[in-house]
């Protein structure tokens, strides 16, 4: 007998999640396997007026979920956490087929997925204030963590679940509700999948509710006066916007944005190693990554040996349809975007750089490529490119790393390879980012440490168990007296 689905489409065909499966103001969108076109169904497309609408039953359900008992919240988070599991290859598979993800990376997306729920649990457990100093006699004072509100979830397509749950799981937990709004390219993975582990998870009805769409429903999430906080994760001229409508409601918002990620890689290292790393930084999820690696920044003394053994490892990478066939790089996620790094290649070879590889695309597919002769000012050393492109640059000094490093207005990760550790730690010191790794390579994800970004590739709110009662709730300071004070007049 077959295993029940977690997310049969009968369920949520043509609907969107808000106070149960109903029908949208705005009509639906198709959603499509990236690398065949196939449809996978259709969901609705959430108007102005539904996103009203479940802010007000958001707000409404919220009051009673914060005065839960945090345990019991984390609780739930942890049923989710445990169904997530239960249900991974159905969700992986959806991951793969929406996303054109390799199939490792939907199981990997989905068990980060995991524990990223069970380690934003906590947040219901943790200490909820502490006692404070008063230079008044008889007056207790301390402050206490108290949830914002209602607080509204933008995703991206790329890594839809695990991005989702990193915000979802920490608001919840800290006794607030959400409206999330995924990306309508992948609406069931990045939304449908979290109404029916919530659901299942045991969560109250009214807190949660999806609302797929695009930039209009993006614009009422953001502009609802009844929404307290917007998380966004997602491309900076995207993130400008947002910030600059929130900022002028005087909500509190959060953006983690792009990158354009530095890999310097030192003399003396291990060759093979550093290329691997760098194939890996720069090809995985077809480079459709924030974290990805955008440049190779390479000591002159290594370059030729290091071009040579990267330019193996690309040359060894399968492209294909990740679902039916075992590749190492899927389809780009839709024409306009493979249309543009077609665009950054060819300007940058015009503009003197050189195809050791790759170059070229057929339909959503385009070959691990890397090129040389990149400088400052090419589009590929410039932009975020979001696809498989390794620009690579060379440098003579660690000044001059350091200087290449930073001329970006970007400043999300970057990493430095090679066996002198001091003189990397030197470098990364100097870094203008909000993530570093030395010896590894920038596309890297843990729930414990702090991933977000500096300059235009966010505003300070990182995700991580260091930091989600910050960004999820606010101090407020409480003061006692066992009598009324006395005053002047």
């Amino acid at each position: 007998m077959a295993e029940a689905r977690l997310a049969p489409e009968e369920m949520w065909s043509g609907k969107i999640f808000s106070h149960g499966w109903q029908q949208p103001g705005q009509g639906t969108v198709t959603v499509t396997e990236k690398a065949t076109g196939e449809s996978l169904g259709e969901v609705g497309v959430a108007s102005a007026f539904d996103v009203a609408s479940a802010a007000a039953a958001a707000r409404q359900a919220q009051a009673a979920w914060a005065d839960l008992p945090g345990p019991a919240r984390g609780d739930i988070i942890r049923n989710f956490s445990r169904l997530v599991l239960e249900h991974a290859d159905e969700i992986a598979e959806q991951i793969v087929r929406e996303t054109g993800s390799i199939g490792p990376k939907g199981q990997w997306e989905v068990h980060m997925t995991a524990r990223e729920a069970l380690e934003a649990a906590h947040l219901g457990s943790a200490p909820v204030g502490v006692m404070a100093a008063s230079a008044e006699p008889g007056r207790r004072s301390y402050a206490r963590r108290v949830p914002i509100g209602v607080v509204g979830i933008i995703t991206p397509w790329n890594s839809p679940f695990l991005l989702g749950t990193r915000a979802i799981a920490p608001a919840l937990a800290a006794g607030n509700a959400v409206l999330l709004k995924p990306d309508p390219q992948t609406p069931i993975c990045g939304g449908v999948m979290f109404a029916r582990l919530l659901e299942e998870a045991g969560l109250p009805a009214g807190l949660f509710h999806v609302l797929p769409g695009g930039i209009p429903t993006g614009e009422a999430v953001v502009n609802e006066p009844g929404v307290d906080m917007v998380s966004f994760t997602g491309s900076t001229r995207a993130g400008r916007l947002i910030g600059a409508a929130a900022g002028g409601m005087l909500k509190r918002v959060s953006l983690e944005l792009g990158g354009n990620n530095p890999y310097i890689v030192l003399p003396g290292v291990d060759i093979d190693a550093a290329a691997s790393a760098g194939a890996w930084g720069s090809f995985f999820h077809q480079g459709q990554i924030c974290l990805t690696t955008g440049r190779h920044l390479v000591h002159e003394s290594i370059v030729e040996e290091y071009t040579e053994a990267l330019v193996q490892h690309a040359s060894q990478l399968v492209v294909g349809d990740p679902y039916r066939n075992e590749v190492h790089l899927g389809p780009i996620v839709n024409a306009r975007q493979a249309q543009n790094v077609d665009r950054v290649v060819a300007e940058t070879v015009q503009q003197g750089a050189t195809i050791q590889v790759g170059g070229q695309r057929d339909g959503l597919y385009y070959n691990p490529t890397v090129l040389t002769g990149v400088t400052p000012g090419m589009p590929a050393f410039d932009e975020e490119i979001f696809g498989p492109i390794a620009p690579i640059t060379t440098f003579g000094t660690d000044e001059d790393a350091i200087a290449l490093a930073n001329r970006t207005s970007y400043g999300l990760a970057a990493a430095v390879v090679g066996p002198d550790l001091a003189r990397a730690q030197r470098i990364a010191d100097r870094l203008h980012t909000g993530i570093v790794h030395i010896n590894d390579q920038p596309v890297l994800h843990e729930v414990y440490g702090p991933i977000g970004g500096v300059g235009v590739s966010g505003n300070g709110y990182n995700h991580s168990t260091l930091t989600n009662a910050d960004q999820f709730s606010e101090w407020q300071w409480v003061t006692v007296r066992d009598d009324i004070a006395s005053y002047p007049f």
